[in-house]
């Protein structure tokens, strides 16, 4: 199992990779855009811009949430990745209101396309990068439960499908001369990048409002006061759980006869805190102990 310092060390390069596949593309989609004169392709190109921008501000945020506790943070730095991705949801916006801008512009004066066989060319390659390191960071984020890695690959992901739908409008535009085909393509997309903008805000301020784990992991903690409940005849009451980033927090409260000893129920504390977390790796437990209430007396 990956140590904390480890699994930072493997996202930090993810983010490189992504921010130098986020270079790469920018710089063929530009290309292919400057060639063609195509709206549809320099809407392409900006949302590359986005993901360049989007890249740089995730990879300064893993490096703010894998800071540790210090006298102003006692839970660590985690919210901000939920920050970087609430600061891409909002680009996202805006890239897109550039892009309807421009569409609206042509809508009402075509240009006609120079060279769209290069075009079509460069920017597939462009889509196939963004495929191959789409996938790998969604992989990643996954496995070291990064929310920055795995809303970065969805964003790689969104712009391969925004680049294919470019390149089919594009191709019709050169096949059929259907200028018009070439701004409504770039309106499409716009409409599709102000989607994926939502999604990440909602993402944003879901974490930062600090909404549950997920009910797989949640299932594991009960799973562990179900086994303590039939084994030391105790109960459970207030089992509450919070995300911040890679950071997971489980807070219980655990109902013990009033008649047992401080070291015992410390002892069963300490048990109980170590076997959620070896359920959860990477997360923080906090028990606290009450007495259990007596059963009722009948008549």
């Amino acid at each position: 199992m990956a140590t904390k310092d480890e699994r930072y060390r493997v996202v930090n390069r993810y983010m490189l990779l992504s921010l130098a596949t986020a270079l790469a593309t920018m710089a063929i989609k530009g290309v292919a855009a400057l060639i063609t004169g195509s709206v549809g392709l320099l809407s392409d190109a900006l949302e590359s811009l986005v993901n360049l921008t989007a890249a740089i501000v995730a990879l300064i945020a893993l490096r703010v949430a894998e800071r540790p506790a210090d006298h102003n943070h006692d839970f660590g730095h985690g919210k901000a990745e939920y920050l970087s991705a609430g600061v891409e949801g909002g680009m996202v916006f805006l890239a897109a209101a550039a892009i309807v801008w421009t569409s609206i512009r042509r809508l009402i004066d075509p240009v006609p396309l120079d060279r769209p066989g290069l075009g079509l060319a460069l920017s597939s390659v462009a889509a196939l990068m963004n495929l191959a390191v789409g996938l790998a960071l969604i992989r990643g984020g996954r496995r070291h439960r990064s929310v920055v890695l795995e809303a970065d690959g969805k964003h790689l992901l969104t712009d391969v499908w925004t680049t294919v739908g470019v390149l089919v409008g594009v191709a019709l535009v050169a096949l059929f001369d259907l200028l018009i085909l070439d701004p409504i393509v770039a309106l499409l997309v716009g409409v599709n990048i102000l989607w994926m903008g939502y999604t990440l805000l909602r993402r944003s301020v879901v974490g930062l409002l600090d909404a549950t784990l997920p009910p797989e992991a949640v299932q594991r903690v009960h799973a562990v006061t179900e086994r303590y409940r039939v084994s030391e005849s105790v109960e459970f009451d207030a089992i509450r759980t919070r995300e911040s980033g890679q950071h997971r927090f489980v807070y219980l409260t655990v109902l013990v006869p009033e008649d047992w000893t401080v070291a015992r129920v410390h002892e069963l504390s300490e048990r109980i805190q170590a076997d959620i977390e070896r359920e959860l790796p990477g997360g923080m437990t906090f028990v606290q102990v009450a007495p259990k209430p007596e059963p009722l007396e009948a008549g």
